[in-house]
This record gives structure tokens, C-alpha cells and sequence, in this order.
């Protein structure tokens, strides 16, 4: 696996409630039956008030990564550096999330950041008091960007905004498709298919609620070999998963 990731990667999305968190648990998954360590960091969890599971406790449950981070809670849920606004916290700060992440990197194989939202969702703030987001993190860290996206109508422009603006920012790139429906139609087959230049993996829906012991021996079948996967056939794979 001489292509694979290693080191840093972004996990964002092309926009909310796309399915990152399972896509992080996946990657990990994938990447541990392969014999990496791995460490999942979550920058900034929103929406903690009402004292459910976060983002953080999903990828535990599913993949148990060798070390998982949560860098900044917020009650509200909103975007994180409108979050800490709201409940008058202090944002957090790039560096600071910089220099976390970093000492991850020197105890582990791969760590995965898994962002909030899309990619230019404002997370914190400079030293200078601008915004941040996951694409500054990116840049910062010098890390790929795995891009999860959805596979209905819409999804062909909101993917291409997303890398387009990556490329903009020489952050290589690839796209995940975060839920590919049991019973695909037309416009999934379609989106499939313009997808599959940029495509390093697909998880079928549901797949955040299959038993972890399946979840984690599935994972390989899901993505390509650059996330420590053994997919390399996109419509044998859609056919079996619908």
C-alpha cells in the first residue's frame, strides 16, 4: 500500500449530516485491519447540550481507534467558532489545534481530522481574531482531504465547489461517497459514474448501524486501496450493496 495516506488527513464534507463520521470510522476500520495505529481528532463538537453521543463516541463504537481526541466542545449546534460565540467560550485557536494534531502525528501512523460541517465552515480563530476553517487546517498541516458527499441530485456540483476549492489550495483530494442507497436509481447510477475519477470509496446506508464487529470487517470492501481498502470494481460494488 506504497499509495496510501499517511500521517494527516482532513475528513470534511460537501456539506452537513453527509455521513463524515461514519466515513472516519470506516477509514479507521480499514486502516487498522491493515496494522496502522490510528488517531481520530475531532477540532471543535457542537451541539453537546443535549448530552448525546458526539462525533467522536460514534468512531469509538464503530472502529475503537487507538487514540481519539475531542480539541473543543460546544453546547449549541451551530458552526464551531459560532458555537463558542454564542456560549461566550473562547474559539479555538489554529495553532493550537495545529501543535495538537502534531503530536499525534508522532505517535501514530494516520491520524484522521474529522472537520464540522463543509469545508469553508469558520471553526476558530487566528491569532490575528480572523476565522479559520478545516481548508486552512489542511494547508497548515500539509494533509490530504478526504471529501464526503452525497449521492443524490445535487451532489455533482456541491462536490465540485468542494474540490475545486482544495485544488485551489494544492490540498490533494478525493471523494467518498457517504451513503449509496439500497435501492439506487437513475441519478445515483449517473452520479456514480462522473464520481468515479475522484472516487476512493462508498458506504452503503446504514452502514453507522451494523453491528462493529461487521462494520469494522466490511470497512475494507467500502474503500480503495489510497484509505486501506480493497475496492477497485465501483459497479460490482453499487450492484452488491443495493
Amino acid at each position: 500500500m506504497s499509495d496510501a495516506w499517511h500521517g494527516p488527513v482532513l475528513v470534511t464534507g460537501t456539506d452537513t449530516e453527509v455521513g463524515k463520521t461514519v466515513v472516519t470510522a470506516a477509514i479507521t476500520a480499514a486502516a487498522q485491519t491493515a496494522g496502522l495505529r490510528v488517531a481520530v481528532i475531532k477540532p471543535g463538537q457542537t451541539g453537546t447540550a443535549d448530552g448525546g453521543p458526539g462525533d467522536l463516541d460514534t468512531v469509538t463504537r464503530l472502529a475503537a481507534p487507538a487514540t481519539g481526541r475531542t480539541l473543543a466542545s460546544f453546547p449549541d449546534p451551530l458552526a464551531p467558532l459560532a458555537a463558542a460565540r454564542v456560549a461566550q467560550l473562547e474559539p479555538l485557536e489554529l495553532y493550537h489545534a495545529v501543535d495538537a494534531i502534531r503530536e499525534e502525528i508522532d505517535k501514530h501512523d494516520l491520524v484522521l481530522i474529522e472537520g464540522a460541517g463543509g469545508l469553508l465552515v469558520p471553526m476558530g480563530v487566528r491569532p490575528s481574531g480572523e476565522p479559520w476553517t478545516v481548508a486552512d487546517l489542511a494547508v497548515s498541516l500539509d494533509a490530504p482531504a478526504v471529501v464526503v458527499a452525497r449521492a443524490g441530485l445535487g451532489t455533482l456540483n456541491h462536490t465540485a465547489l468542494t474540490l475545486e476549492a482544495l485544488q485551489r489550495r494544492a490540498v490533494p483530494a478525493g471523494v467518498v461517497i457517504g451513503a449509496w442507497p439500497a435501492e439506487p436509481e437513475l441519478v445515483h447510477w449517473a452520479n456514480l459514474s462522473d464520481l468515479v475519477p475522484n472516487l476512493l470509496g462508498a458506504l452503503p446506508a446504514g452502514a453507522g448501524s451494523m453491528d462493529p464487529g461487521v462494520f469494522r470487517r466490511s470497512a475494507p470492501g467500502w474503500l480503495t486501496p489510497v484509505l486501506y481498502g480493497v475496492l477497485d470494481d465501483w459497479r460490482s460494488w453499487a450492484e452488491d450493496a443495493g
